[in-house]
């Protein structure tokens, strides 16, 4: 079956491509540990959580990925297109859930399954 979901992405200095639309030649991103990635994101996820801002600002101004000009979004998908961590906590969430964070080849996530 296809899903869909929305994250917020996190690079830091393990990621395979240590820079993105928003630090262009990975200044920060290289600066920043695998922890302080993690810190970040669960920041994030407790303010989303506690209904203090929605996911898709927050993936919209801070996320690493270049879906944040889509408020996080990346559309459907199938098993097989995603890195494997991402997709097995995709599929792990309920329509509307959130995932704890998720680390990939390319930086640590939190994911919102929405389809």
């Amino acid at each position: 079956g296809k899903e869909k979901a929305s994250h917020i992405l996190v690079k830091h200095e393990g990621s395979r491509r240590p820079a993105s639309h928003r630090d262009a030649e990975g200044v920060t991103i290289k600066a920043t540990s695998r922890d302080a990635a993690v810190l970040i994101l669960q920041a994030f996820r407790d303010a989303i959580a506690d209904g203090k801002v929605d996911f898709q600002v927050i993936a919209a101004r801070y996320s690493d990925c270049s879906s944040a000009k889509r408020n996080g979004d990346l559309g459907w998908f199938s098993r097989g297109q995603m890195q494997k961590p991402f997709e097995d906590a995709t599929y792990a969430l309920d329509v509307g859930d959130m995932s704890d964070i998720v680390d990939t080849d390319s930086g640590a996530h939190i994911i919102l399954r929405t389809g």
